[in-house]
């Protein structure tokens, strides 16, 4: 079974950019702790500053979504409560090519 390439895009709201980058930042050290996390990358956008990204590899959907429900996903939600502009987009994704190398 292959691993889980997933992209999550997390937009802010104009002006609190600053408090999302400190929220999302804040997941990275204890989701890379996390079993079954085999990456976990955070991204800010060079043309959209509000717009912030993950890249993510998971063994399993099962990791990916044991993940969802941890401590510091909801505190990091917490965190950037009124900051967030919109739902947070996670894409898990499927290979449309065979992954060869």
């Amino acid at each position: 079974m292959s691993n889980l390439n997933v992209v999550a895009v997390i937009k802010a709201k104009p002006g609190s950019e600053d408090v999302i980058q400190g929220a999302l930042s804040s997941l990275v050290t204890p989701t890379l702790a996390e079993a079954g996390c085999i990456s976990y990358e955070l991204y800010r956008s060079a043309s959209d500053p509000t717009t912030f990204v993950t890249i993510e590899q998971w063994q399993s959907q099962s990791d990916l979504d044991a993940h969802m429900q941890t401590p510091h996903i909801a505190a990091a939600l917490e965190a950037g409560a009124d900051a967030f502009d919109g739902a947070p987009g996670i894409h898990p994704l499927h290979p449309l090519q065979p992954i060869t190398g």
